[in-house]
């Protein structure tokens, strides 16, 4: 007779059976099949939801660190919590119904940085006038996808910048989940700028770990490895972390502080059309356009949700989704929102349609009332899966086209400066240069289009005002 298994055995076969969903099983039928195109994406309504819960605990870091930024702007932090969540939920709720594609929109890290320390502590902007640039960043946001212009300019993306952005992507995803758990550092000795952090140290160690355990389920296809690498790391850091406790269940959400204090339709709009913040808005405008719009591309292409002329499918509802998630956010009293890459997590594990952007925000909306728990999954428990999905968008590398030589190499230039500089707009921007320029030094002007050209002066022009962020 076999012997019985243990307790850890039993927990991991539970988990497991709920978790699982084979990818050949039958997908749900009726309105909801017909409504997401579950069966057409060759999806599930329990793939849907394991995807949608591996996004969110890879982004539910934001809810922490978003409130932190701008508290450190004079922002009330309570307040920005919920606003926080509210983003993430509407705007993943509308993506998910209306665009259908498995992108969670919350507050961008970047933009979120550039509001409280360059507008509010930087310029000495008052919170309500930067709400008020939040706000018309989204309204111009707004007007550039819905016009078309967003649109045009994804279209006009040369194939070999598009491959690198992925390329680089996942490259910046390797580099901020390793900066997240200190296995990379500053360095500041003389030498390179980053250096190897403490391995020993229990975060590197769970996050090397976890890796390696995602390499070996996924290899094996066990449906969501990713999320129940997750989970177990999580419990090992509750067990033997001191930094993570359990801090109680519930909370009521509000969105105003102790002190009494509210950025609820606080904004002040006028305010922000003074010459002296107008610029500040357009550098929002422009960061966003390039870094969503790349994100966007890049995720959809990971998740092969591209149609025959390899454009995204739905593609003008989710950039219009995106922008007008800036212009909620201005509302609530939080920062700039965008399509998170970390929505690639998800895909790795499955998702295929907006079903798993509505699991993100349902989940963000039911965090609203369980604010404790979002301290219990330390970055070394998601810092794998953002590893993995890196990993995974360096496949792109196979997709740039060597016979082109000029493209591929602006492809890999584009690539190279978004992990050397830290920023998606900066390698867009180098690769356009380059390719527009080598193509002229290469004979090859009657490939350039107006597009592309106009796009890489714009770019460059931008950064040359000195209005990048």
């Amino acid at each position: 007779m076999a012997p019985a298994p243990s307790d850890h055995s039993s927990i991991f076969i539970t988990l497991q059976r709920f978790f699982v969903m084979s990818t050949d099983s039958r997908p749900a039928r009726g309105k909801l099949d017909a409504w997401f195109c579950l069966s057409a994406r060759g999806s599930s309504v329990r793939q849907e939801i394991v995807a949608g819960l591996t996004t969110f605990l890879a982004m539910v870091y934001s809810v922490i660190v978003v409130p932190v930024m701008l508290g450190k702007a004079g922002f009330p932090p309570t307040a920005v919590f919920v606003a926080t969540c509210l983003v993430a939920s509407v705007g993943s709720i509308v993506m998910g119904l209306w665009a259908n594609l498995p992108l969670a929109i919350g507050c961008a890290i970047s933009l979120t940085a550039f509001t409280a320390f360059s507008l509010v502590l930087g310029q000495q902007i008052s919170i309500p006038v930067a709400l008020g640039a939040v706000f018309l960043m989204g309204v111009l946001f707004t007007l550039i996808s819905v016009t078309g212009i967003r649109g045009w300019i994804l279209r006009n993306l040369p194939t070999g910048v598009a491959h690198g952005t992925g390329i680089g992507i996942g490259l910046f995803l390797m580099l901020i989940a390793a900066d997240s758990v200190g296995l990379v550092v500053k360095n500041s000795g003389a030498g390179l700028p980053v250096a190897l952090g403490h391995f020993p140290s229990f975060p590197v160690i769970m996050t090397l770990l976890g890796l390696a355990a995602i390499f070996g389920l996924e290899k094996r296809r066990v449906p969501g490895g990713i999320l129940m690498t997750i989970i177990a790391i999580s419990i090992a850091g509750l067990i033997f972390d001191p930094a993570v406790s359990y801090q109680g269940l519930f909370a009521m959400p509000s969105l105003t502080d102790a002190s009494g204090h509210s950025t609820l339709l606080s904004l002040d709009i006028l305010g922000a059309l003074q010459p002296v913040v107008l610029p500040s808005v357009l550098a929002l405008v422009m960061t966003a356009v390039f870094d969503a719009t790349g994100t966007i591309r890049a995720v959809a292409g990971q998740a092969n949700l591209l149609d025959k002329d390899g454009q995204i499918l739905n593609g003008g509802r989710a950039l219009t989704t995106d922008s007008f998630s800036s212009i909620f956010a201005g509302l609530v009293g939080a920062s700039p929102a965008a399509v998170y890459i970390e929505s690639a997590a998800g895909t790795a594990a499955g998702g295929k349609t907006g079903l798993t952007a509505i699991v993100v925000g349902l989940l963000f909306l039911l965090i609203l009332f369980m604010s404790p728990l979002a301290y219990l999954v330390p970055a070394y428990a998601t810092a794998p899966a953002l590893m993995y999905v890196g990993l995974l968008m360096l496949s792109n590398v196979a997709k740039i086209d060597f016979g082109d030589f000029v493209d591929a190499m602006a492809g890999l230039v584009t690539a190279v400066f978004i992990v050397l500089t830290c920023n998606i707009v900066t390698g867009i921007m180098l690769g356009f240069g380059t390719l527009v320029i080598g193509r002229l030094f290469a004979g090859e002007w009657r490939k350039l289009n107006v597009g592309t050209v106009v796009i890489a002066i714009a770019l460059a022009l931008f950064y040359a005002g000195g209005w990048a962020i």
